[in-house]
């Protein structure tokens, strides 16, 4: 997407000016839009897919969606968090389909592993876990949706409760008990991988 829009804008206008631009067709102004969002928006996507090329296609996927849909946007609030709303509903679904994927690919290893050699050693247990980044992306990958999110942006982009809870369309104190609730799970995940690469006693 990138040079993809000719044209120059005023690059003082807002983002609600420029998305009130780009709901009229004003390509010049998608783009500035796109220019200003893309890393951000990549970011949060890619701390959730950890997968450079996966993260691309979501981010393309995004602007495309939030273009799309900019006849939806209400300027109650801001563009950045109704992009990054649509950003993490996209990660949401990706990791649905990520997930269907993953446990087509285990029934059939299970299958083949019951017809091979009783003697034959299990490569599960061939994988160990070395690094602690490793463990801890693992352990992240493992949670639910909504908890993952929430570690991600709250522990990972560092965005405070109020940004997060206008992502989220809810209240700050429930964006912290969900913080709270969330980071439990995490540590119950991450302790296990912790202990079997001998970083946690």
């Amino acid at each position: 997407m990138d040079n993809l829009y000719a044209g120059a804008v005023d690059r003082t206008l807002t983002d609600e000016q420029l998305a009130a631009k780009a709901r009229e067709g004003d390509a010049a102004a998608m783009e500035e839009l796109y220019l200003r969002y893309r890393q951000p928006v990549f970011r949060i996507v890619y701390r959730s897919t950890r997968n450079t090329d996966e993260a691309e296609d979501i981010v393309q996927d995004v602007f495309l969606k939030a273009f799309e849909r900019l006849h939806t946007f209400r300027e109650q609030s801001r563009f950045s968090t109704w992009l990054m709303r649509i950003a993490l509903n996209l990660c949401t679904d990706r990791a649905r389909m990520r997930q269907r994927r993953q446990e087509l690919l285990e029934r059939e290893a299970e299958h083949k592993l019951a017809w091979s050699h009783p003697d034959s050693p299990d490569p599960l247990e061939t994988v160990q876990e070395n690094a602690f980044n490793e463990a801890f992306y693992t352990a992240l990958r493992q949670l639910p949706d909504h908890h993952r999110q929430l570690i991600v942006l709250r522990d990972l982009e560092e965005m405070d409760y109020e940004e997060i809870a206008r992502i989220l369309g809810t209240s700050v104190g429930a964006v912290k008990l969900r913080v709270m609730r969330a980071r439990r799970a995490f540590k119950v995940k991450l302790e296990p991988l912790l202990r079997a690469i001998g970083a946690l006693e």
